[in-house]
């Protein structure tokens, strides 16, 4: 419940924080945009302002990302690879250690797939056998 209250309050933090940077003047005049005297917000002061609220806001995301960090590590289990006696031990805690039951082996098929190619050239007509019928010859004119 508190990460969910945390996540909501990064992400809400995140976009204010987005806002606020898009809002501000842009001093080096990159790709010549801004620099110019008029527009929303271009007077010393509100410059001011809103450097202290992306102040404030960065310092409040970065502190509520440490916060999740440690509240989201306090469910971890405190065992450590180097108490352990061996690495082997701890994949083999007794909540592992239950029997699986064995798995049947398949069995094997009756008859193949496929045909063999002894069966296929038994079904197939031999060449030295005449056709039962002729084939129709056409009327001469």
């Amino acid at each position: 419940m508190l990460q969910t209250i945390l996540l909501v309050a990064i992400i809400l933090i995140a976009v204010s924080l987005t806002g606020v940077v898009l809002l501000q003047r842009s001093e080096g005049g990159a790709l010549g945009m801004g620099g110019g005297p008029s527009g929303f917000m271009t007077a010393r002061g509100a410059g001011n302002l809103l450097t202290k609220i992306t102040w404030i806001l960065a310092f409040l995301l970065f502190g509520l990302t440490i916060v999740l960090t440690v509240v989201g590590n306090m469910d971890r289990a405190s065992v450590s690879v180097i108490d352990a006696d061996a690495v082997g031990s701890l994949a083999t805690t007794p909540q592992t250690q239950q029997q699986q039951p064995a798995q049947p082996q398949p069995a094997a098929p009756a008859q193949p797939a496929a045909p063999s190619l002894d069966d296929l050239e038994a079904s197939l007509p031999s060449a030295t056998t005449a056709p039962a019928t002729a084939p129709a010859q056409q009327p001469a004119q």
